[in-house]
């Protein structure tokens, strides 16, 4: 058969809680017209982690593709890759050149969340531009009807049930397929890849990976991309709000009010109910943004303002990936005039 040559690749990850149980898909497509799927699933990743692991899966198998006399890549043709996530295509391009320039650490000096994955997205990417191969990340909305796309996303779901689904596979004849595998053995004995980390390829013959272990560390990039505003809302939990003629307290009113209860012991109990309730009123909040992001849902910049109890401005303007309290935010993607983001529980 004449060498192939890679046309397009998609991924996708699909996660039923976030963190529960999870699966990825990868679909690549050859000029030639033959197609290679893939697809693996863990007991309890993060949505983001399952985006990443079917990124990786897709250079993994590029890389090793390479080293078979049935493929050939010219090098001044880039690989497309296509992702419905904009945090694994955000931290590839982007946020990425930040982390190694800070010791791949936050500003905080903590190790980046997902690390381990980024590690080996990252060592990829170089192995494959030393080769002359370069890829060309693009994002794809999801669920708008690209077929690529929405295959993907079938086998990602498929395995996070751990429900059979057919993979399309390459057609090698024995004889590269020898190559291959005598490439893989020598390999294994350098000391260059002893020092990589594997990436594991599932594909439905093969049992279902480990559970990788989650980064327990506060991810907190120091970075402001590109600000997309939307319009400013008032936010519906005020923990510090107090009553004034024009319905808001200035800080001076506020600052009376204070010394006012501070120097009438009658405002004792009221004032120790009220501290009370502010703190009953976090916690609520704490617990229902606990709740969305163990669903993994998706919130737009007003609904996220809200629980942060600021203005909507003041979300986007943070950039694409940041840390509140307990959580790390991702912006996941934009639909219609809205922005989409999603919350990620930080393990202590």
């Amino acid at each position: 058969m004449s060498a192939a040559q890679f046309k397009e690749i998609y991924t996708d990850g699909a996660c039923s809680g976030n963190p529960g149980p999870g699966g990825w898909g990868t679909r690549i497509e050859f000029a030639d017209g033959q197609v290679q799927e893939l697809g693996g699933r863990e007991e309890k990743p993060t949505n983001n982690r399952m985006e990443m692991q079917a990124a990786i899966a897709a250079l993994a198998f590029l890389q090793e593709s390479l080293n078979i006399a049935d493929i050939q890549q010219a090098a001044s043709t880039p690989v497309v890759l296509h992702t419905d996530s904009e945090y694994v295509k955000n931290g590839i391009t982007k946020w990425i050149k930040v982390w190694k320039k800070k010791g791949r650490k936050t500003s905080a000096g903590k190790p980046v969340l997902n690390k381990d994955l980024w590690q080996q997205l990252d060592d990829l990417s170089q192995t494959l531009k030393s080769k002359q191969i370069t890829i060309d990340w693009r994002y794809v909305r999801g669920h708008t009807g690209n077929p690529g796309n929405e295959r993907c996303d079938e086998i990602a779901r498929a395995y996070s049930h751990s429900q059979p689904i057919a993979l399309s596979q390459i057609e090698l004849d024995r004889k590269s397929d020898e190559k291959q595998q005598k490439t893989r053995s020598k390999r294994k004995t350098t000391k260059a890849d002893e020092k990589q980390p594997e990436t594991a390829i599932s594909i439905p013959e093969n049992s279902e990976n480990e559970t990788k272990q989650r980064d327990s560390s506060i991810d907190m990039p120091e970075i402001n991309a590109g600000t997309e505003t939307e319009p400013s809302r008032k936010a519906a939990l005020r923990f510090y709000e107090t009553s004034s003629p024009s319905g808001q307290a200035t800080e001076e009113q506020a600052t009376e009010n204070a010394m006012a209860a501070s120097t009438h012991p009658k405002n004792g109990p009221a004032l120790e109910v009220s501290r009370i309730d502010r703190i009953q009123n976090t916690l609520t909040t704490l617990q229902v943004t606990d709740e969305l992001a163990k669903q993994g849902y998706l919130i737009t910049s007003a609904e996220l303002a809200d629980l942060m109890d600021v203005n909507a401005s003041a979300v986007t303007s943070r950039g694409d990936y940041w840390a509140w309290r307990n959580w790390t935010v991702s912006r996941i993607r934009r639909e219609g005039n809205q922005i989409l983001w999603q919350l990620e529980r930080i393990d202590e």
